[in-house]
């Protein structure tokens, strides 16, 4: 009994979201919202969300009425013995697909994270080994990079402070592209790699890390920051590897948040005012991180993903050259080819991350609400 009743229960939130899906739809079409296009954009990412679903309902319907019309058919009195064993290997087929949309329905009426449509900003930084660290965070760097171009994502450099061997000391690049939020959000933490570095004469294999932070960007209206009472804001000439001065305009911005203390530096721009707009646009995201991290914190029924859950000192990800491996320990995935991996090719890791954190959340899940998927 309590099979049909999450069933029944499953079938009301479906209709539900195709009512919504409807609702939107005759929105889009009024007057009003057509000289909208802020409304139009935001309706259209509804849409977008409602859509998956509302197929997959569909396609479930559609197989209920075939399984309905089969099972007619076998209990028929003028059906052959021979009919009715094909009609029964039907059945059996047809409720096979019909549990699977059912388990696919689930997955898809999962709460979903209201961060997933966001922009994302990355920062990047060399952790312990020196110039081999410093080495490593400029190739996690382009990874990203090239990862965010494959998706037709827009990376867009906000501060770099190069080492002058090819490596980086941190990197802070923000990427725009709708869903960029959802792909990037399981890469922060700490990122081993295991490799003989160029330098090293002995063969030794050296260990060293980089620290990746993935934060979700936020706009004026979400996180309001005022600049007479909230910061203090110095500006100064921008200097180089080594201090030699890079421009001889006082461009660099630096910004301290006064209550937590946050400090945003930037100063790759030549101008100063969009040295300004990108430090408060990391101060913000940063802002807005520490926000939820204390929310998450405070509400005692939140459950920490096994994927997303980690402490960023968490050690997630090890890249072994010698061996051509990377391991991903948190949910103990191993991959070859890194070559293609460090190239930006890092679809498949990714795919396993979010499918982990799909079902990690399912199973948390246990005879209550699924969510709803608007």
């Amino acid at each position: 009994m309590s099979g049909d009743a999450d069933r029944t229960g499953l079938d009301a939130r479906l209709r539900d979201v195709v009512s919504q899906y409807d609702d939107v739809q005759a929105e889009l079409a009024t007057p009003e919202v057509s000289r909208d296009p802020d409304r139009i954009r935001k309706l259209g990412q509804e849409l977008s969300r409602l859509e998956p679903v509302v197929q997959a309902f569909q396609s479930l319907e559609a197989t209920r009425t075939e399984l309905a019309g089969a099972r007619e058919m076998r209990d028929g009195a003028d059906a052959d013995p021979e009919m009715k064993e094909m009609v029964a290997d039907e059945i059996d087929r047809l409720s096979a697909e019909e549990d699977r949309l059912l388990e696919d329905m689930k997955v898809l009426l999962l709460p979903r994270d209201p961060n997933d449509d966001r922009d994302v900003i990355l920062e990047i930084r060399a952790g312990a080994g020196g110039d081999e660290a410093a080495l490593f965070a400029g190739e996690l760097y382009r990874m990203y990079v090239r990862y965010a171009e494959r998706h037709r994502f827009t990376p867009e450099l906000i501060s770099l402070n190069e080492t002058g061997i090819g490596g980086i000391k941190e990197a802070i690049v923000q990427v725009h592209g709708n869903g960029a939020w959802s792909r990037l959000k399981f890469e922060g933490g700490v990122h081993r790699v295991q490799r003989i570095p160029a330098t090293e004469s002995s063969g030794r294999i050296h260990t060293s890390t980089a620290t990746v932070v993935v934060l979700p960007e936020v706009d004026e209206v979400e996180i309001h920051i005022d600049e007479e009472k909230d910061v203090r804001i110095d500006v100064k000439r921008s200097s180089g590897p080594g201090g030699q001065s890079v421009n001889t305009t006082d461009s660099a911005v630096r910004i301290t948040h006064l209550e937590t203390g946050l400090v945003v530096e930037i100063q790759d721009e030549k101008s100063q005012h969009k040295n300004k707009a990108k430090a408060f646009a990391v101060l913000r995201s940063r802002l807005y991180d520490r926000q939820q991290a204390k929310q998450r914190e405070a509400d005692s029924v939140a459950r920490r993903s096994m994927v997303g859950g980690g402490d960023r000192s968490d050690k997630i990800r090890t890249y072994n050259f010698p061996q051509d491996r990377l391991t991903d320990h948190r949910i103990g995935l191993d991959l070859s080819a890194l070559p293609r991996v460090m190239d930006g090719e890092i679809d498949r890791l990714i795919d396993a991350l979010v499918m982990a954190d799909q079902a990690d959340r399912l199973a948390s899940i246990t005879g209550g609400d699924h969510g709803t998927a608007s």
